[in-house]
């Protein structure tokens, strides 16, 4: 798709979507702050609980470790879904990687076994950044308020001096038009599925999925979380304690997914 292209429109998306719990109400703008923001505020409008919001452009779209998510209008997905329920009814650490695995299942309908996963979260192709996950929670009246933002290149990429890193997109990836339409409804299809996993604490499906689109078991990374730069080999992941790292000693450290960063 070329910038300027087709809007997204929420009948588009709604029509016979399949799912659950997310998209139950969809939204799009053609320009707003964040995502994010738009689902915050709708988080006491009734019931709001699987909505999803998108936005052919953002002027403040944030990214995680405070940075900013930078795409031009038309070229990219840009969504949030909002999520409410009992207190501790998703658990924090599994949402950010459960995610992480629904975007790149997506993926994998356009490009199969191309979607790699770092983590937490960031999906990436060959080396370079496709799409990121930032997840945000706050309390909403006595109930669990969780948003999802994710940003998915379409069509273009940002160029390595804005965001300080090598990007890419899925339309260089594909022999087929890669149609935002198709991936939206794929991508909330897959999140749907894979939230419905971590609300029933099916922790090992979300396991093995984020291992089979991972190549980080048993390399050796460096990772800070918190103020701390761990070095070691990845061991293994939990959806319910984080990346397992082994260091140089021997020791076995579980770096949770909320702050950390490979570097």
């Amino acid at each position: 798709m070329k910038p300027g292209g087709r809007p997204l429109a929420a009948a588009d998306i709604e029509a016979d979507l399949g799912t659950t719990r997310v998209g139950r109400s969809v939204i799009c703008f053609p320009e707003v702050d964040s995502t994010n923001d738009i689902c915050w505020d709708s988080a006491r409008q009734g019931d709001t609980d699987g909505l999803v919001v998108l936005a052919e452009r953002q002027r403040r779209g944030r990214g995680r470790q405070g940075r900013t998510w930078q795409a031009a209008a038309g070229e990219a997905v840009l969504l949030s879904t909002l999520l409410l329920g009992e207190p501790d009814s998703l658990c924090r650490e599994a949402v950010p990687i459960a995610a992480g695995v629904a975007v790149a299942e997506a993926v994998d309908s356009f490009a199969p076994g191309s979607a790699d996963l770092k983590w937490p979260n960031d999906v990436l192709i060959d080396g370079a950044k496709l799409a990121g996950v930032l997840v945000e929670h706050r309390g909403v009246d006595g109930r669990q308020g969780v948003v999802i933002g994710i940003g998915l290149n379409v069509s273009a990429a940002p160029p390595p001096g804005e965001i300080g890193q090598v990007a890419t997109c899925l339309a260089e990836h594909v022999d087929r038009p890669a149609a935002r339409l198709e991936l939206v409804r794929r991508l909330l299809q897959r999140l749907d599925a894979r939230i419905a996993d971590v609300a029933a604490s099916s922790t090992d499906t979300i396991h093995d999925a984020w291992v089979a689109h991972s190549g980080m078991i048993g390399r050796r990374v460096r990772i800070q979380s918190a103020g701390v730069c761990y070095s070691g080999n990845v061991l293994d992941v939990s959806p319910l304690e984080g990346l397992i790292l082994a260091d140089d000693l021997g020791h076995r450290w579980h770096i949770p997914a909320a702050g950390a960063t490979v570097l």
